[in-house]
């Protein structure tokens, strides 16, 4: 809309605004509140969480099946416990998160932020380090959700006289220690932690890669084709790097006491020898087709949740960013 078509007195206001917004000093953006990453992995998971139930389904079952099953098992779930079905676990998912992921994410911008050169440029080995860190507190901080998540999403999968049915994820947490002791909230730790330091590797340093990549093109700007296309590209990277930890996670902490596996390296062999190589890539496809949305989602709401707060924050304080 042209200034001739809008009255003279809101020009005059408008005009007025902007010369006084142009005055205010200008400085840095603040960093976001820690707990941002966490709430942005929620608001994803709930879109996601179906996806990734049927990938823990698929890693579980052993020998061929468990290769071209998606439509047999979607098919078993739907029918055994309708459309909720897809949402078990729900509980320990959104546990899962807000100590997972917000411990992650807010170790990851707080080692970028100390590693950062005094020009705020950051090398993309500092980012992976970074990364990898960042990967290794949330993985220690999310294994107990995590593993009532595997065995709430895996509960209906099993025979009615070995289901757990754990209430909910505090449920399924008090039980674990009160059936297998506090060592069990922490069964399957070493592969959760890899898998949580190559996953947080992969693909938050990636989408800061990616990002940082598409916009020296010159054919991005910031906003939602690039967050997009970024997200994308580190959740491809992320999905394929993770895969085989991921498998071996979800089989040890499904396993319960009387687990085969004695130990991440022990549970790589047997897997490899009873059932070939191909099995540490079961469920990439759906792992793929959740990883995806998971990762554009975090990265969009996460973006979406900054850019709301550096607007307020510059209202608020009457300041302009570089």
């Amino acid at each position: 809309m042209s200034d001739a078509s809008i009255p003279a007195a809101q020009v005059a206001i408008r005009g007025t605004s902007q010369e006084k917004n142009s005055q205010w000093p200008v400085v840095k953006k603040p960093h976001p509140p820690f707990y941002f990453g966490g709430f942005a992995a929620c608001a994803a998971n709930f879109f996601t969480h179906p996806l990734d139930l049927l990938k823990v389904r698929l890693q579980t079952v052993k020998g061929a099946a468990g290769g071209n099953g998606l439509a047999h098992v979607m098919k078993g779930i739907y029918t055994e416990q309708g459309a909720l079905g897809f949402y078990n676990g729900i509980s320990a998912a959104v546990l899962r998160q807000m100590t997972y992921s917000m411990a992650r994410f807010a170790t990851y911008e707080t080692l970028k932020k100390h590693m950062s050169n005094s020009d705020g440029t950051l090398p993309f080995y500092r980012m992976a380090a970074a990364g990898v860190v960042a990967g290794a507190v949330g993985g220690i901080c999310g294994t107990p959700a995590d593993i009532v998540l595997v065995r709430l999403q895996n509960d209906g999968s099993l025979p009615v006289e070995k289901r757990r049915n754990y209430k909910n994820a505090f449920d399924g947490l008090f039980r674990i220690t009160r059936e297998e002791g506090v060592k069990g909230l922490f069964k399957g730790a070493i592969p959760n932690l890899s898998r949580a330091m190559l996953m947080t590797g992969a693909q938050l340093c990636s989408y800061d890669g990616f990002k940082q990549l598409l916009l020296s093109t010159a054919y991005f700007a910031e906003g939602m084709p690039l967050h997009f296309s970024a997200s994308f590209l580190a959740g491809f990277v992320a999905t394929t790097i993770t895969s085989p930890f991921d498998v071996v996670k979800t089989r040890i902490m499904n396993a319960g006491p009387a687990s085969p596996y004695k130990n991440l390296a022990h549970a790589l062999v047997v897997i490899v020898r009873e059932e070939g190589i191909r099995a540490l890539y079961k469920g990439w496809t759906p792992s793929f087709v959740r990883m995806a949305p998971q990762t554009i989602l975090t990265f969009i709401f996460l973006e979406q949740f900054r850019e709301l707060y550096w607007s307020r924050y510059a209202k608020r304080h009457s300041v302009r960013y570089e």
